[in-house]
Formats: structure tokens, C-alpha cells, sequence
């Protein structure tokens, strides 16, 4: 599944002004946005076990997001969900986990109990790790615990030796870490001139890697929209 993959053609994004799908009508539908890095994870899953025609997209405005998405699919108004046996779930780590489970493809998390146990403790700290990174994106001072935060992926990448992820081989883990390394590493490098690869040949190596897997590479979203999007919040004051 890394490489050769069909470009996809992507669905329009609904807004307001547009009508909601036929829900409930035995079609699996995940809902994302192309640029929320939560909802990225779970279609960078589904891409990676080859569910292009089994998961429908439905890409969500979330700036003017329609009414009935909150109403009729999702209660928490909040992407990713998925839209699946009649049923909708929420929370981007357990949908990527329950893809694994319930659908063919690749496997996502490896056999190896050790491997198992030491996915679950990087999972449990991705959201530390993204809160330390979206902590240094307005204009203050670099904190060391950002460093700090890149040393430990850096260590991290270091326990096993079977492959350049996480885990050896491409997982959650990955799946859990790209979309928001990827405009880290863009961010503070536009924004604090702090390159989060220098001395951490591991990070580098994985950065690189993860670029020759298509399922990742197909959901990367317009760095340029999203600088736009991160200036006006943490610069324009």
C-alpha cells in the first residue's frame, strides 16, 4: 500500500448551503476536513488499507459548517465521525483503531506485544505532544519543552530497529504523528526559524520515509491555506 496508489478524486466540501447525504442508507461514510490534522489521521487509515471504495469522504466546511451535520450525523459537531452500520463514532485515535479492527487491509498495529505496549504509551502522549507544539505557535518565546518534545519522538524512534517508524514498520503510531509533525515542522520553522531536525537524524529519516507513502502523501493539506489560517489567529493582534 506505500506506493503506486490512483490519485483520488476528491468530493466537494459542503457547507451550509448544502444538502446532507442520504445517511443511514448502508454507504460507509467518513466525514473529515481536508485541512483538520484530527480527521487527516483517519484518512490517512483508510487510504492505507485500501478503502477508497468502501469509506465514502464527505469533507465538511468547518468554518460554515452545515446544520444538519451537528443534527443529523454527529452531535459533538466535530470531524473526524464515521458513519458506519447504521451507527455515527467520534474521536480520531479510536476511529483509526476501529477501521484497523472492523475492515480488510494492511494491519496498523503489529502482533508483537512489546511493540503493542509501546504503541499505547506514544499514543497516550501524542495530545501532550501537540499541546507543547501549539503552545510555542503564538509570538512568545521557544520553550525548551518543545525541544524536549522532539527529543523524546527522537528516542522513541530509536527503540526499534526493524524499520524507520515508530514501530519498525508503518502504524497508528505514524498515522497518530504525521499530520501534526507536518505543520510543526512548517510552522516553527516559518514562524521561530527552529528546524525540528537538526541533531535528530531518527526524526529526519521518519519525515523522509513517510513522504514515499502515498495513503499519507494524498491527504496533505495546502500549506499555504493553513499558514494564512495560522497567521490571522497568533500574528494578526
Amino acid at each position: 500500500m506505500a506506493t503506486g496508489m490512483l490519485q483520488e478524486v476528491l468530493p466537494p466540501v459542503l457547507d451550509s448551503t448544502s444538502e446532507p447525504p442520504t445517511l443511514f442508507d448502508g454507504t460507509t461514510r467518513l466525514y473529515i476536513s481536508y485541512m483538520c490534522p484530527y480527521a487527516q489521521r483517519t484518512w490517512i487509515a483508510r487510504n492505507y488499507k485500501g478503502l477508497q471504495d468502501k469509506i465514502k469522504l464527505v469533507a465538511i466546511d468547518l468554518q460554515n459548517r452545515p446544520d444538519w451535520y451537528k443534527e443529523m450525523v454527529y452531535p459533538g459537531n466535530e470531524v473526524p465521525s464515521l458513519e458506519h452500520n447504521n451507527e455515527v463514532k467520534g474521536e480520531s485515535l479510536d476511529l483509526v483503531k476501529y477501521i484497523d479492527i472492523n475492515f480488510e487491509g494492511p494491519a496498523l498495529l503489529p502482533d508483537d506485544p512489546a511493540k503493542k505496549e509501546f504503541a499505547e504509551e506514544l499514543l497516550s502522549y501524542s495530545d501532550t505532544f501537540n499541546s507543547v507544539n501549539f503552545r510555542s505557535l503564538p509570538p512568545k518565546g521557544l520553550s525548551d519543552e518543545v525541544g524536549a518534545a522532539y527529543d523524546h519522538l527522537e528516542s522513541a524512534l530509536s527503540k526499534f530497529d526493524d524499520g524507520p517508524f515508530f514501530l519498525g514498520q508503518f502504524s497508528v503510531v505514524d498515522i497518530a504523528y504525521a499530520p501534526f509533525i507536518e505543520r510543526f515542522q512548517n510552522f516553527l520553522l516559518e514562524l521561530k526559524k527552529y528546524d525540528i531536525t537538526t541533531a535528530r537524524p531518527k526524526l529526519a529519516a521518519w519525515i523522509e520515509e513517510l513522504k514515499k507513502i502515498d495513503a499519507y502523501t494524498q491527504t496533505i493539506p495546502d500549506l499555504k491555506k493553513l499558514f494564512e489560517g495560522y497567521r490571522k489567529r497568533f500574528l494578526a493582534k
